[in-house]
């Protein structure tokens, strides 16, 4: 039983992935008897035999593509599989090209830092934000200085005051473990 349903688990996981990067069938892996076919103008040919679309595609020198494997009867297109191809995938990648990735960068910030490193921090926290990336600010208190959270959300507050001309507090300090975390988005997007 256990075997069987480790078997059945493989075949879903195949089925999903094979829905994710599902392939288009080509001339002779179609294998309807009739389909509906539309020429490579766009122009309807109507409902004809798999073997009278094969002809039709090999006399223009093109593809039989199957596009619409759910409808009744298949709809296949006459086109130029491989251009056809091509101009997907260059579609796919200036899509990636334009999408802009952002990232959380980390800022670590203690309770008795000095004024100049404080302003450091802040200059590289605005370079971030400059940049499009989020920011994420955190206050470690080590030892005793966990009975003086408050000390902790006044370094917040003067930090997120320091850089509201660049970016907003998108998560409120909050204290968790030893160390106490607020983020902030960049008001500017790339």
């Amino acid at each position: 039983m256990r075997c069987f349903l480790c078997i059945r688990t493989f075949f879903i996981i195949l089925e999903v992935f094979s829905i994710a990067k599902q392939e288009l069938l080509i001339n002779e892996e179609i294998r309807e008897k009739e389909v509906r076919v539309i020429d490579s103008d766009g122009s309807q040919l109507g409902i004809i035999s798999l073997k009278d679309a094969l002809a039709a595609a090999a006399e223009k020198n093109l593809d039989l593509v199957e596009i619409a494997p759910t409808a009744n009867p298949h709809v296949c297109r006459i086109m130029d599989y491989g251009k056809y191809r091509f101009e997907q995938a260059k579609r796919e990648k200036e899509a990636k090209k334009n999408q802009k990735v952002i990232e959380v960068k980390e800022i670590r910030l203690s309770l008795n830092i000095d004024t100049n490193d404080f302003n450091t921090k802040l200059n590289h926290a605005a370079k971030f934000l400059k940049d499009g990336n989020k920011v994420k600010v955190s206050v470690r208190f080590r030892g005793r200085e966990m009975a003086h959270p408050e000390l902790g959300s006044d370094m917040m507050k003067k930090f997120a005051d320091g850089i509201a001309e660049y970016g907003s507090v998108d998560k409120l300090p909050k204290l968790e473990g030893r160390s106490m975390v607020m983020v902030v988005t960049s008001k500017t997007s790339k």
